[in-house]
């Protein structure tokens, strides 16, 4: 394959500025906006630099965990008193889009923090559990994992084996899940799994209980600087004191859900500003047939559709902020913006890496690191088609999935 360049050097530095065609920022507030910046300023500092070179490498870098925690990345939404922002939803989606702008990977590992491990600690722990968990997590301390998905059990997840029974002084826990973000370094797991009556519970299981594991997934073509593996429970004993007591059955860990498909609502968005602003930049440059290709109108009409596309996306995702901050946000709506988002963000870096040519796949620009981490942004917390049924069930009351 021959390729020749005119992209100089400086089209590699974090130049990103935003994209805000229908004037989106006058609806945000100047806290907003603070946030984003702070955020922005980190991901240029401390992730752009690298993130090419941990992907390429499959490299999880564990001192981002401490870094997140100090710029307030970790449960922005929790009150701060358990050591979280006490921020309204719009700042928790703002936070996710600019760290995904950097690398979906990076806002995997924030989300699980925030939405996954702290937000049900919060929601359904006891005091005593928030005291101790909340704070050294938020500060990025600690770092945790959400135990749903098993080998056997992805879209379905009521039909987990995950099993715990009541020993008396302790609770004996059986069972493995996979596909698990932050697995292979995490201090705790927050699992779901299922009493002697079948009832479904979460349970705190922490690093070092005899029986726990957490073996590392490798060859992965996605989400490549982030980590992800298992769980296995070989007879672990859990204290009683571990056990979340705020709510059971399979709402619980669905309601964790809704707060993490908000936040990769937002996060998608980021990825696909990122991939534009690259694509913009680059057929400004690149040169062909005497002219810059960013003066054929094929080239043009890539560049409106995917400003198109962003828009709506912002105008949905500013919505589905407040109707969250409201508390008039349900399933439904958060599943469409997910899906809708995702799937824009993805064709966005389809259409992006065709503008940049041959360079598109390689690590000089992030496309194809962007395309390879949506397509497992499109499947987890959700698949594409199964957000689809469940605006199909609350759109005919019937549910296609049962």
């Amino acid at each position: 394959m021959e390729q020749t360049s005119t992209i100089n050097k400086s089209s590699k530095q974090d130049l990103f500025e935003g994209v805000d065609f229908y004037q989106v920022d006058d609806l945000l507030t100047e806290e907003h906006k603070l946030i984003r910046s702070s955020i922005r300023d980190f991901v240029k500092k401390e992730i752009s630099p690298y993130i090419e070179e941990w992907a390429q490498d499959a490299h999880f870098p564990y001192e981002i965990v401490k870094k997140f925690g100090d710029v307030g990345a970790f449960g922005p939404q929790i009150p701060s008193e358990y050591g979280g922002g006490g921020l309204d939803y719009i700042s928790y989606g703002l936070i996710m889009q600019e760290v995904e702008r950097g690398d979906s990977g990076m806002r995997s590992t924030a989300s699980v923090q925030g939405s996954l491990v702290m937000y049900p600690i919060y929601k359904f722990g006891s005091e005593e559990q928030r005291k101790r968990f909340l704070p050294a997590l938020a500060s990025g301390e600690m770092l945790g994992c959400f135990g749903l998905t098993e080998p056997d059990h992805g879209s379905n997840p009521s039909g987990m084996k995950t099993n715990f029974k009541d020993m008396g002084d302790h609770y004996l826990l059986n069972g493995a899940k996979m596909w698990i973000s932050n697995s292979p370094k995490a201090d705790i797991a927050v699992v779901w799994a299922k009493n002697e009556q079948g009832r479904i519970h979460g349970l705190i299981v922490e690093r070092g209980m005899e029986g726990f594991s957490t073996p590392e997934t490798h060859n992965k073509w996605s989400l490549r600087a982030s980590c992800t593996g298992e769980l296995v429970f070989d007879n672990v004993k859990v204290p009683k004191e571990n056990l979340l007591p705020g709510k059971s059955g399979l709402g619980a860990p669905l309601m964790c859900l809704d707060s993490a498909r908000y936040g990769i609502a937002w996060g998608a968005v980021g990825a696909a500003m990122d991939c534009y602003d690259s694509a913009r930049r680059y057929a400004l440059e690149r040169i062909q047939f005497d002219k810059p290709i960013a003066s054929f109108q094929l080239i043009q009409k890539k560049l409106a559709e995917m400003l198109s596309e962003i828009t709506k996306a912002q105008l949905l995702n500013w919505r589905l902020g407040k109707l969250m901050d409201e508390g008039k946000a349900n399933t439904a709506q958060i599943s469409l913006a997910k899906r809708n988002n995702v799937a824009m963000a993805l064709e966005i870096a389809r259409e992006a890496r065709q503008i940049h040519g041959g360079m598109g796949i390689t690590g000089d620009y992030p496309i194809m690191r962007h395309m390879m981490n949506l397509e497992s942004v499109i499947t987890y917390e959700g698949t594409h088609d199964i957000h689809l049924l469940i605006l199909g069930n609350e759109i005919t009351g019937i549910a296609a999935f049962k």
